[in-house]
């Protein structure tokens, strides 16, 4: 438990106010997480800070806590909290709103997928703190209802995802359109040394927490395994786990949309209650999908990885890795979804024999042991025609690969270019010249 808590240290020692400290207690929480008794005191004496946490380690409290401290009823506009996907901005808001219901501080979360009209009438009420996502930010600066002229704290939750090149030119239009002094703040769960230097652009002599973290980016509390499985067999185990292990609620993160809706679909065939939520889903049915999650009415939930950030829900018990990401980082977002605040969880990754690589690579960012675990009645099943014929062309390729690499090295000539008779008659390519040594000198009429 030590791991996350910092028990040396209690909210009331932090200096807070007593408005914010009474929601904090009604929360039930008395010691802060390492990462919020490090952020709280400098981000409340106003410094830029750049802070990096394991997930499920409080990184929403640790920046939303200072805001609620800092600014008063007066302070319109007062602060804007940045965040990559929808579901991140509902959730930190609603957050927010609940440490600080005893403040008077009201907290508007903007994002796409909602009518323009409700957000508008909410931010016309002057509210103090703004949480949402970059596009309809600057859609809502242009319209003039979210001014930056009042701004006092600007805060990028998942920093690595928003400087990224998706986001990167939305924030600096953002930041760079907030022309008075004011405060930065940002944090993520992994900060690449690229990230660190684009973020150092926006801040003024930051404090670099990112250094202060433990060697791995994963809370011991999560049990990390992996399961060799064929490509046709993974819905097979998938099933067997639900079945074998029980969770209480499980999340499984596949890499395509396509993927999510098929998996989906076999597992409420077979019987088991689950939801998907991805990006294609209209923002009501994503609400929904989202309230039901919050409220424990869904077993399982099937998703992209839209969900592998802004889900902060007690009681997931499992993360699949149905598919294993290209990105590393985004794994360690994955599995933070389960062990948040001291609980312990499960994750498994589901890993084909063409995977290896992708799985060290994760292994070496996380500086983590992820040990291999099986069913013992699960064996691999026969491949269906469609993948036995695409591993037989795969073969077929893979060995035409490897014997024009001899013939290259060997100086041989090119199969189909010796058969092509119109280019080289008798099907023979010279590759060089002949020996000086004919075996003796060569007859003609005149000799």
């Amino acid at each position: 438990m030590n791991e996350i808590f910092d028990t040396d240290t209690t909210f009331a020692s932090l200096g807070l106010r007593k408005e914010v400290l009474q929601g904090i207690t009604e929360m039930g929480f008395e010691h802060p997480t390492h990462v919020q008794s490090q952020l709280i005191p400098l981000a409340i004496e106003g410094k830029d800070i750049l802070g990096q946490s394991k997930t499920g380690t409080g990184k929403t409290a640790a920046f939303g806590i200072p805001v609620l401290n800092q600014l008063t009823e007066s302070d319109k506009f007062g602060a804007l909290v940045l965040v990559p996907t929808r579901e991140l901005a509902v959730q930190v808001a609603r957050e927010i709103d609940v440490i600080g219901k005893h403040t008077g501080l009201r907290t508007v979360p903007v994002y796409g997928g909602q009518k323009i009209t409700i957000q508008a009438k909410k931010l016309e009420r002057n509210p103090q703190i703004i949480v949402g996502t970059p596009g309809r930010i600057m859609d809502m600066n242009q319209r003039r209802l979210l001014p930056y002229k009042f701004l006092k704290i600007a805060m990028l939750d998942e920093v690595d995802r928003m400087l990224d090149i998706g986001f990167r030119e939305d924030i600096r239009k953002i930041l760079g359109a907030i022309k008075q002094p004011h405060q930065t703040v940002f944090v993520s769960a992994t900060i690449s040394p690229e990230i660190q230097k684009l973020a150092r652009q926006y801040m003024d002599n930051p404090v670099d927490l990112s250094t202060v973290e433990a060697k791995s980016l994963t809370v011991s509390q999560v049990n990390q395994r992996f399961m060799a499985v064929q490509p046709w067999d993974k819905r097979r185990l998938l099933k067997m786990i639900v079945d074998r292990e029980k969770p209480n609620l499980m999340l499984v993160f596949c890499r395509t949309k396509a993927t999510v809706d098929k998996v989906a679909e076999h597992l409420t065939h077979k019987k088991i209650d689950a939801k998907t939520l991805h990006a294609d889903m209209a923002q009501n049915q994503r609400d929904r999908v989202m309230e039901q999650l919050r409220e424990g009415k869904v077993h399982v939930i099937v998703a992209s990885d839209l969900a592998a950030r802004g889900i902060d829900v007690k009681g997931i018990s499992h993360v699949v890795n149905y598919d294993v990401p290209d990105d590393p980082e985004v794994y360690v977002h994955r599995i933070g979804r389960t062990a948040r605040a001291g609980c312990d969880g499960q994750a498994i990754m589901f890993v084909t024999p063409d995977q290896g690589a992708l799985v060290d690579g994760i292994m070496e960012l996380t500086n983590t042991e992820i040990h291999e675990d099986s069913y013992d009645d699960f064996k691999d099943s026969p491949p269906p025609e469609r993948d036995r014929r695409r591993q037989e062309a795969q073969a077929k390729a893979k060995a035409a690969e490897v014997e024009n690499k001899s013939r290259k090295i060997n100086k041989l000539p090119n199969a189909q270019a010796a058969a092509d008779d119109a280019k080289f008659p008798g099907g023979i390519v010279p590759t060089a010249l002949p020996r000086k040594g004919m075996g003796g000198r060569l007859r003609t009429r005149r000799s």
